[in-house]
């Protein structure tokens, strides 16, 4: 079988071989035959960190080619979006039955491929907010992978939405994902009091974004491609009175994984929830993804496609 391992001395670190060993399904999972897979920046890291031979890969869109033994999960045949641990990019691999969701003829592969860790988790962190209609959101790094999502996830569900975009040539995106407004800084100009914060960049914008907060506010912080930043008490003095800082990740609860992959999928079968994908190709091109990821030469997600026969 085909698939990517980590290599240090071939390009980007990885190398695709053909002699993988077939997948072993437990008995709760099924055989998926992957048609179309995204790469996210935290898999980047992993490439660099992992020993020699590890095989990456999370998102994952294909069709069910042997379903589980127990029963459970979708039969074969079906098209399906998945989240997996690792061992994504090759031509097959084991899923685990929760974490997976049946998609709509409508939706694409390419469109499904973009969701299980993207889109799971704008839809988690903004639930970490409750109910936010009506109240004023802001969301950094706006027309990013998860950012994207993020938008449109706050403005459907009620809330006035201020994105975050690091030039002016982004705030048109911004604008189309739905944005109440468009901003380039957090110094002290930002409409607001915000009453939840989703930050895909940390760094000392994460500090600006505080003092915007009101009193018990939430900022959840799921990226940190800004680096790192000094907080003190005193950041939530100006508003942010008791307000909290959640350091997010999707992960959890693992159980509604697919439950809530389907939920996105959903929307995007609806024409509500607009997946954007500013990079595309082969499966063989997955080096040339993470080098423009690296250089942030696309918005959005970066999608790769594996041919069949």
């Amino acid at each position: 079988m085909r698939g990517f391992i980590t290599d240090p001395a071939s390009p980007g670190g990885l190398r695709l071989v053909n002699d993988l060993p077939e997948p072993e399904p437990a008995p709760d999972q099924f055989l998926l035959e992957v048609r179309a897979y995204s790469i996210n920046s935290g898999e980047a890291r992993l490439i660099t960190q992992r020993p020699q031979g590890w095989r990456p890969g999370q998102d994952v869109a294909g069709i069910v080619r042997q379903a589980a033994a127990n029963g459970s999960g979708p039969p074969e045949g079906t098209r399906v979006a998945a989240r997996v641990d690792w061992e994504g990019w090759a031509e097959r691999v084991a899923v685990p039955g929760r974490s997976a969701a049946v998609l709509d003829d409508r939706v694409s592969f390419e469109q499904a491929a973009t969701l299980p860790i993207a889109g799971l988790t704008a839809l988690r962190a903004l639930r970490v907010g409750g109910s936010v209609l009506g109240r004023n959101v802001l969301v950094t790094g706006a027309t990013g992978g998860v950012g994207q999502f993020a938008v449109q996830l706050a403005v459907l569900s009620g809330a006035r939405v201020t994105a975050q975009v690091s030039s002016h040539e982004r705030e048109a995106e911004a604008n189309e994902l739905g944005a109440h407004q468009v901003v380039t800084s957090l110094n002290n100009t930002a409409p607001g009091p915000f009453h939840l914060v989703l930050d895909g960049v940390g760094g000392p914008q994460l500090k600006q974004a505080i003092h915007l907060m009101t009193r018990e506010a939430i900022v959840v912080l799921y990226g940190g491609p800004g680096g790192p930043t000094e907080l003190r008490l005193g950041d939530f003095y100006a508003s942010a009175w008791n307000g909290r800082l959640v350091g997010f990740v999707s992960d959890l609860p693992e159980e509604t994984i697919g439950e809530d992959i389907g939920i996105l999928a959903n929307l995007v079968a609806a024409g509500r929830l607009l997946p954007r994908i500013g990079w595309q190709g082969s499966w063989i091109s997955t080096p040339d993804a993470f080098e423009a990821l690296a250089k942030r030469s696309f918005r959005g997600k970066a999608v790769l496609i594996r041919e069949t026969p």
